[in-house]
């Protein structure tokens, strides 16, 4: 079984809107776990504020991913900030279309 592909209404290389000044997304993915901590740590070192990004059977590991971060940042002073959930529709290869559910996790510093 293929990856749905995107319907024509949603366009995955839309830039991420940007509200509170400057910041940045992580999608999450099939890779371990940790990988997304460390991005997510790295980019709060940088950042104010990071959304971590997730569709479908993602989700739940996005949820791990904001929770570690938040332990391991405990002392720094970050938070979570909005959390966004919808769902978006996919057309798959062999025309189905289906709702995918999103989440999206916003890390802030207070």
């Amino acid at each position: 079984m293929s990856e749905p592909q995107p319907s024509q209404e949603h366009t995955p290389h839309q830039a991420p809107q940007r509200r509170d000044g400057p910041h940045d997304t992580i999608y999450i993915g099939k890779k371990p776990l940790m990988t997304y901590v460390t991005s997510t740590l790295i980019q709060l070192a940088n950042q104010p504020t990071v959304t971590i990004k997730a569709r479908g059977l993602s989700i739940g590991r996005a949820v791990d991913v904001s929770q570690i971060t938040l332990k391991r940042m405990e002392s720094a002073g970050y938070t979570i900030g909005d959390v966004r959930i919808g769902s978006e529709t996919v057309q798959s290869e062999d025309g189905r279309t289906r709702n995918v559910s999103t989440i999206e996790i916003e890390i802030k510093k207070n």
